[in-house]
């Protein structure tokens, strides 16, 4: 997704593309511009894909999910998309909160205390924060949605051990002193599946004869 922070000049903003992964609420890609331009967009959804190792040959395509914004619809993303094996999935019109995952993100982004309370100076300016915003975000932010681990913790595949020492922890303090609960302990049980518009079962009958056609 794709928003706008604000310059020194009047009516003239710079823009903030962020590519994260929905499953782990990991920012993989991101990226300041001047300009909102279908080819920015490409090239940053190609360098994701590349940090994050996917490529066309794998089993489980890679779904891209985007509003219905210029520069997710134009043909030069979806150029890209195709030669990457990338399906795409949009919110649907007049919607906006089909793309809950960004638009979350993106409150975070301007209403965390770090947030400059004057407007960029500079694109330079903007990339210095927006880095170090993301270098925060990703290893230091416990995100509610994830059970409180660090997104790059459930990225990398350590949050399910994680959340299993503090269940353990829990279970050990409750029978210690079982008064102070009245009921069992909070679940520490990671989220295994997220979906965005998640498919009808023929949708994905579908994608599982093109995966069998594509082996």
């Amino acid at each position: 997704d794709i928003t706008y922070l604000p310059t020194t000049v009047r009516g003239v903003w710079l823009y903030l593309y962020l590519v994260i992964d929905v499953w782990s609420r990991k920012v993989v890609a991101w990226d300041v511009a001047e300009r909102e331009d279908a080819q920015i967009a490409a090239d940053l959804v190609g360098r994701a894909c590349l940090r994050e190792r996917i490529s066309k040959g794998c089993r489980q395509p890679l779904v891209l999910h985007a509003d219905n914004g210029n520069a997710m619809r134009a043909a030069t993303l979806e150029a890209r998309l195709e030669e990457l094996g990338v399906l795409r999935s949009f919110s649907r019109p007049r919607v906006s909160n089909d793309n809950p995952y960004s638009e979350s993100l993106f409150r975070t982004v301007k209403y965390r205390p770090g947030y400059p309370n004057r407007p960029f100076t500079s694109k330079a300016e903007a990339c210095e924060w927006v880095m170090s915003f993301v270098d925060w975000y990703n290893q230091q932010h416990r995100h509610s949605g994830i059970k409180f681990v660090t997104p790059h913790q459930r990225h990398s595949g350590h949050g399910a051990e994680l959340c299993r020492r503090r269940a353990l922890v829990y279970e050990k303090a409750r029978q210690k002193h079982p008064r102070r609960w009245s009921r069992s302990t909070r679940c520490w049980r990671q989220p295994e599946v997220v979906w965005i518009n998640k498919p009808s079962e023929e949708t994905k009958t579908g994608l599982a004869v093109r995966l069998a056609q594509a082996a």
